[in-house]
Formats: structure tokens, C-alpha cells, sequence
């Protein structure tokens, strides 16, 4: 068995406030959209990513890879969706055991309503914070962590491209 190589007191400082930095984010984030439109940010983001789908739909399990929860985990959330008319289940044309997920108009009425107010507290949490260059420093450090987490069975995710 090798040694292990234990994070520098650097690295240790770095990933210590990376994590705290993400928890508060995700916390701040999750915390508007409950205020704001009654929903968590998971939900949110599931309505985003059907929006800027060809036709505002996609397969479930497309749906599940991309945002990296579990089917059941997703199934709880579209019903809870269904329930509010933001989204549908329709059986998918091309695989009859599969469901292809369908943003409705109300669905994407209500992200347009709830999207400024979204983006006001993402602005302000992050990018109000920091310079042009550290902007472009987060974006290219996130792309370089995600290149390396990328799981290639795994759902790619466009919006880090």
C-alpha cells in the first residue's frame, strides 16, 4: 500500500472554503427560490435545463444524468412539477418503457417570472464580487474540475462549455 499524500496546509485552506463557499451558495440560491417561488433550487434548474431543449423536452433519464440525481429522485421532483402544471410526462415516441419530461407553457411562464430574480441573487453572491479576471479565473478553474470529473457514460453538460 502506498503512503498517502496528504493535502498541503494550502490545499487544505483551499478546499476548506471551496466547500464552505459552495454550501452558502447553494443555501443563499435554494433560499431565494423557496421566497420567491416556492420551489428548491433542484426544481429550478430542472425547469432551466428543459427550457433550452429542443421543444422544451427531454428523457427522463437524459434529465436525471444531467443533473446528476438519482431516477427516483427525479420522478419525486417532476410529479411535485406536474402537481404545480410546470412540466408533463409524455411516453417516449421512439422506447416504449421510456418518458420523455415536457416543460408546459406554465412551466416556462413561471421561470421567465422567477429568472431576475434568480439571476439578481447569483449576480450578487458571485459575480458582483469579483474582478472581470477572477470571473474568467472561476470560469476556466470550474471547466478544468468538471473536464476531470466527467464521466464519459455520463450526460455532458453544455452549460460549462
Amino acid at each position: 500500500m502506498n503512503a498517502m499524500t496528504w493535502l498541503t496546509e494550502e490545499q487544505q485552506a483551499t478546499w476548506r472554503a471551496f466547500l464552505h463557499a459552495t454550501t452558502l451558495l447553494e443555501d443563499h440560491l435554494d433560499r431565494q427560490l423557496q421566497r420567491d417561488a416556492h420551489m428548491p433550487h433542484m426544481y429550478y434548474a430542472l425547469l432551466s435545463t428543459l427550457s433550452e431543449t429542443p421543444a422544451r423536452r427531454m428523457r427522463m433519464t437524459e434529465l436525471a444524468e444531467q443533473a446528476k440525481i438519482t431516477r427516483s429522485r427525479l420522478s419525486h421532483a417532476v410529479a411535485r412539477l406536474e402537481g404545480n402544471g410546470w412540466v408533463r410526462r409524455e411516453n417516449c415516441p421512439t422506447d416504449r418503457r421510456g418518458q420523455v419530461c415536457v416543460l408546459t407553457d406554465a412551466g416556462y411562464a413561471e421561470l421567465e417570472r422567477t429568472a431576475p430574480g434568480h439571476v439578481a441573487a447569483v449576480r450578487t453572491a458571485v459575480f458582483d464580487r469579483l474582478t472581470a479576471e477572477q470571473t474568467r479565473q472561476l470560469g476556466d478553474i470550474s471547466r478544468i474540475i468538471a473536464d476531470g470529473l466527467h464521466q464519459p457514460d455520463g450526460a455532458d453538460v453544455p452549460w460549462l462549455r
